[in-house]
């Protein structure tokens, strides 16, 4: 980030927005995992390529379980944020592997992107409880990126050092803040 970027930055907080075809399940657990740990300096989103129109029931289960509020969250094209009256994005993360391969909207803002993908609980076939746990999972994945990114210093960081920053969170390798 150019230190124009920077000091415009400190008058408002980080738009980001999170990625995944349907916008039912991972995109929103790591919209609301951002709003819990990032809610000083960031604004989450989600959006779908394609989405499905509802978050997933499970999804809100876990969610009302970790005493997030779930009223507001809606699976919603990733249209919304490419139109002129959208927030300027600071940040886009695909949590999907599809997503990731898809041809993107031009963003307002000029985003740094990275992909930080995890599996799709969505997909898990399985009695209740296990499916609860399959979430769980991902979530607590999502999170611990989610931790890492919202307590790195920007402001000490230039374009090419934070893009490297974000795409080793993505892939797991350890990132001090």
């Amino acid at each position: 980030m150019s230190a124009q970027s920077t000091a415009s930055q400190a008058a408002r907080p980080y738009h980001v927005l999170f990625i995944c075809t349907g916008n039912s399940a991972r995109s929103i657990l790591a919209e609301c995992a951002l709003r819990r740990w990032g809610s000083h300096r960031f604004i989450s989103h989600s959006a779908g390529s394609h989405p499905k129109g509802a978050v997933h029931p499970m999804a809100l289960t876990l969610l009302e379980q970790l005493n997030y509020a779930t009223d507001g969250l809606r699976s919603k094209p990733w249209d919304e944020f490419s139109e002129p009256t959208a927030p300027p994005l600071d940040f886009v993360f695909t949590v999907c592997d599809q997503a990731a391969g898809e041809v993107c909207p031009v963003w307002p803002g000029q985003p740094m992107t990275a992909h930080w993908g995890v599996e799709d609980p969505a997909a898990f076939a399985g009695p209740p409880d296990k499916m609860l746990r399959k979430f769980k999972e991902i979530y607590l994945q999502l999170e611990a990126r989610i931790k890492v990114f919202s307590s790195l210093r920007m402001e000490g960081l230039d374009r090419l050092a934070l893009q490297k920053r974000l795409d080793d969170i993505g892939s797991n390798t350890p990132v001090p803040a």
